[in-house]
């Protein structure tokens, strides 16, 4: 008999409406179980080709009641379907999803009937629940199983507000993604970006944030004003960009919590992505003094910026390194652009691309071992990924015109914009670093300049 609905322990995590839900049941509560030898295992670098087959039905509810955001059986359903969407959606999944996949009863979510599923074929099962609380919550349940050895994987559990419900599916499939590739997860993340409509002579640019996935769009600024290269702050309160307001290009950072927006640097000409420091102190920029233009840094709360380069040409498009002690850049001064790293405080630059074509918008990766760009030549803008000394270049894209990566936070998929050829029309795309496996992000208008940022609390 299933016990998880009398006998869940409920730990608080950091955010209020979004607490683990751990049934006490053996392994003891909070702990997932170690790898056995003869588990199952994602091949991470193989894509599709190796895609690992994974059963989702639908998640069963213990008693069917009303709740804002609709009936715990539909929430059932829609759980389900977004877990599928996001295993499916990385290529390296083969879901059976809760469209196919034979119903389960509550009392099996804990207590899997193997032999049933034999006939479908896969390697893993996810199982799980939904259910409504007293206090207006809901909880859902998470499990994983290896289907071959009978072993359970995974158990999780969140207790959310109704509002939150797809975020409690963006966490177990975020734990099923961690747990088989031995990756960190992303897919409770989000997205913020330029939202573009009109002619091209009059394009109206938005700032615009939504789920990864593209669910729960919302614009931040209005469109009477053009904005460009968002960047969140690392604790995602707050986001920089780079706005035209009475037609002079400034520096600001939007407030989340007040969705007000404060100047930081003003009169900043030719910038490119204005971006926070990772411990958020500073926002690094480029500017223009006396015709040369210089990457700078100046403090998030405002004040005199720093220069941190000196050198006759452009220098623009600063990212710092995960640690905050370098920075990669793009550069003109041998002639094209390239891209250097130096440290922090603009010592030691070196040059550490050197191959054909041109090297623009470099950004490092949250693991500190790639750096992705964008890479130019014969026409064409395409997406690309080197170590952080230069060497073991890859590209990745061999479209018409991506450009502007920016990494998931798991370090292994990038987001990044493609303009149609002869429209110039751009939306967002991302790529798995480890397969090339590329999809189109889903937008309500077309979209540029894309910031991935950090996992959710």
């Amino acid at each position: 008999m299933f016990k998880a609905v009398a006998a869940a322990a409920l730990v608080a995590c950091a955010v209020p409406a979004l607490a683990q839900d751990q049934p006490v049941t053996p392994p003891p509560a909070g702990q997932t179980p170690p790898p056995q030898d003869d588990q199952l295992i994602v091949d991470v670098e193989g894509g599709r080709t190796s895609a690992l087959p994974i059963i989702i039905p639908v998640m069963p509810t213990n008693q069917v009641a009303s709740t804002p955001a609709g009936s715990t059986d539909d929430l059932g359903r829609q759980l389900a379907r977004i877990i599928d969407e996001d295993l499916r959606n990385t290529g390296i999944f083969k879901t059976v999803g809760p469209n196919a996949a034979r119903p389960i009863p509550f009392s099996e979510v804990n207590q899997p009937n193997f032999d049933s599923w034999s006939a479908y074929a896969s390697q893993a099962l996810v199982q799980g629940y939904v259910r409504a609380n007293g206090n207006g919550t809901l909880t859902v349940g998470c499990y994983v199983y290896d289907v071959a050895s009978r072993r359970e994987l995974i158990r999780e559990g969140f207790v959310v507000s109704p509002g939150e419900w797809r975020r409690a599916a963006h966490k177990c499939a975020d734990a099923i993604y961690a747990r088989l590739t031995g990756d960190g997860p992303y897919f409770d993340s989000q997205i913020v970006y330029v939202a573009e409509r009109g002619p091209k002579n009059r394009r109206i640019k938005q700032l615009a944030i939504m789920d990864y996935d593209g669910a729960n769009h919302r614009f931040l600024t209005n469109g009477q004003t053009i904005v460009l290269t968002p960047r969140f702050s690392p604790d995602q309160r707050s986001i920089v960009y780079m706005s035209y307001q009475n037609r002079k290009p400034a520096i600001y950072i939007y407030d989340m919590g007040s969705r007000n927006s404060r100047m930081v640097a003003s009169n900043v000409a030719l910038n490119f992505a204005p971006r926070f420091s990772p411990d958020g102190r500073w926002v690094l920029f480029s500017m223009s003094v006396a015709g040369n233009i210089d990457l700078y840094r100046v403090a998030a709360s405002g004040g005199e910026p720093v220069r941190l380069t000196n050198s006759p040409g452009i220098d623009t498009g600063g990212s710092y390194s995960p640690d905050g002690r370098r920075i990669v850049f793009e550069s003109d001064r041998s002639g094209t652009q390239q891209l250097y790293v130096m440290n922090a405080d603009g010592s030691d630059q070196k040059r550490i691309s050197f191959g054909g074509g041109r090297y623009a918008t470099p950004v490092w990766s949250p693991r500190g071992d790639l750096i992705a760009f964008t890479r130019t030549g014969g026409g064409a803008f395409r997406i690309g990924v080197m170590n952080s000394s230069g060497g073991g270049e890859k590209l990745l894209t061999q479209s018409w015109g991506d450009e502007a990566p920016s990494w998931a936070p798991n370090g292994r998929v990038l987001m990044f914009f493609r303009a149609a050829q002869g429209s110039g029309r751009p939306d967002l795309w991302s790529v798995d670093v480890n397969s090339g496996f590329a999809r189109r992000t889903p937008t309500p208008m077309d979209g540029s300049d894309p910031n991935w940022g950090p996992i959710r609390p």
